[in-house]
């Protein structure tokens, strides 16, 4: 079966609003509108669909089909293109988890929509995504819920001596659902590979896919850490691969933005070569939006053409040093930042209704004892103010360890001049003093974005005066430039 390579997700990191977009906040049909698009406008093979907060639509399936006969009858959902439903994880979401229970519930209904349609079985959801997974007994159970419980009740009568209850609604199928793990923690990234070898220990299973995170780890650990940690993932899951004799498919989540993971319709030939032994990139709200048509087809084009392939090994001990190293400057300037990013963040705009997910450690994220906002506006309230989010944990590298992680993260200096090419010196005027000392700007070589600078000088300005009349304005202003919001 043919693995995915370009997955649309829902990420409201845009500026620009789609055509079809009925309001300023995309929700319900917006959505069900954008799966298609990705589908049969920009080449998108798959399409992620948050089934969390209120907004979620449970009949994505049913309105796919009706409303895109055309499109759906000569490209076969779920096989062709996947529809992959991203759950919410009940060990941490105590208060989604019925809205586990109720998807697991609606794939064998979207089965029978898809059969119908189709006059065969054609099932249109084979795979769940589990976000914040930290153990292979969590998966055992998405995995077991729905084949033990959702399908396995159709062989158990109403009561005793009665029919059995497939007899009156029919046979739930697929008979099973493939998990793919979400990995959103350092921990958990670096324990992936000892997660999925418990997980696939007595499943006889051909192929398995995994989700590594990259924009919450960067604001948890710093850009750094975060890429380093995807990297060792990726190493110890191609061995494990190898081990086992289960061919292992990564799937990477990165956004636009440089410190986000930096995959663009202007960036794809840099990402491929970062990353060559990741089968799956997400293309975010960004890519999709905020570049012109031709360009985002002719990247996602280029994307398909590449082959996932292995690539030379990176020295685990001296990633790990630099990993502390990195994690602990960023989080002790975090601590610091806080109140400011936290300000700022209020005046961006958002680009869904429904609620997004809760991620790992709540609706704000924590890094130590300090709240964040989320990372799109954690990304744009940096990037609003000039103090580009990359420069954040790299204070305290020496030679030796830059001349390492330019050997294992490639794009390292490429990153870091992109996010310097928005950096506004003013900012040094509204940074609390620990964050000033912990800043490093001998980079080499960057050119500054002046109309971006300019921009960034009114909100440093307004930052100052507490004056917010143009402050959301201003955000998005600058944000056109960038092409991303965060």
């Amino acid at each position: 079966m043919k693995i995915p390579r370009v997955m649309s997700t829902q990420h409201p990191d845009n500026v620009k609003l789609p055509f079809f977009a009925q309001n300023q906040d995309m929700s319900g049909n917006d959505e069900i509108h954008e799966a298609y698009y990705a589908f049969s406008h920009i080449g998108c093979d798959e399409q992620m669909w948050d089934c969390e907060g209120k907004e979620a639509d449970a009949y994505v399936v049913r309105k796919l089909l009706t409303r895109y006969e055309h499109f759906f009858k000569h490209t076969r959902l779920g096989e062709d293109v996947r529809l992959t439903l991203r759950l919410p994880n009940p060990d941490v979401e105590k208060s989604e988890a019925k809205v586990f229970v109720e998807t697991l519930e609606s794939i064998p209904r979207s089965c029978d929509t898809a059969s119908l349609f189709y006059g065969f079985d054609s099932p249109p959801i084979r795979e769940v995504i589990l976000p914040m997974t930290m153990s292979a007994e969590s998966m055992n159970r998405v995995y077991h819920y729905y084949k033990d419980f959702v399908v396995g009740k159709q062989n158990k009568p109403f009561y005793p001596g009665d029919i059995k209850i497939s007899e009156w609604f029919g046979e739930f199928k697929p008979a099973e659902i493939h998990v793919i793990p979400l990995f959103e923690d350092r921990e958990h990234l670096l324990e992936a590979h000892n997660i999925l070898r418990a997980y696939l220990a007595d499943k006889d299973i051909e192929h398995q896919r995994v989700f590594l995170a990259r924009s919450d780890p960067a604001m948890n650990y710093g850009m750094v850490s975060a890429i380093l940690c995807n990297k060792l993932a990726l190493q110890r899951l191609q061995s494990l691969s190898k081990e086992i004799g289960v061919k292992i498919y990564p799937i990477l989540g990165v956004g636009s933005a440089p410190f986000r993971g930096h995959l663009s319709p202007e960036t794809v030939d840099m990402v491929l070569n970062e990353y060559p032994d990741v089968q799956t990139f997400t293309v975010q709200s960004a890519f999709k939006y905020d570049y012109p048509f031709a360009m985002v087809t002719n990247a996602i084009n280029k994307l398909h053409k590449s082959k996932m392939r292995e690539r030379d090994e990176i020295d685990e001990e001296r990633c790990l040093q630099i990993i502390d190293k990195v994690s602990k400057n960023y989080q002790h300037v975090i601590e610091h930042l806080a109140p400011l990013i936290n300000y700022v963040a209020s005046f961006v705009p958002r680009r869904r209704m429904r609620k997004l997910h809760v991620g790992l450690f709540g609706y704000a994220r924590s890094v130590g004892d300090t709240n964040l906002p989320r990372v799109i506006s954690f990304c744009t309230a940096c990037y609003s103010i000039g103090l580009p989010p990359e420069l954040l944990g790299l204070y305290p590298l020496t030679d030796e360890d830059l001349r390492c992680i330019e050997d294992m993260h490639v794009n390292f200096l490429f990153d870091v001049h992109m996010g310097m090419s928005y950096f506004n010196q003013e900012v040094l005027t509204i940074l609390p003093e620990e964050v000033k000392k912990n800043l490093r700007f001998d980079w080499g070589s960057y050119e500054i974005n002046e109309e971006h600078r300019e921009i960034t000088s009114r909100i440093i300005k307004a930052v100052q005066n507490r004056d917010s009349s143009s402050l959301q304005r201003d955000l998005i202003e600058a944000a056109h430039i960038r092409g991303f919001l965060g």
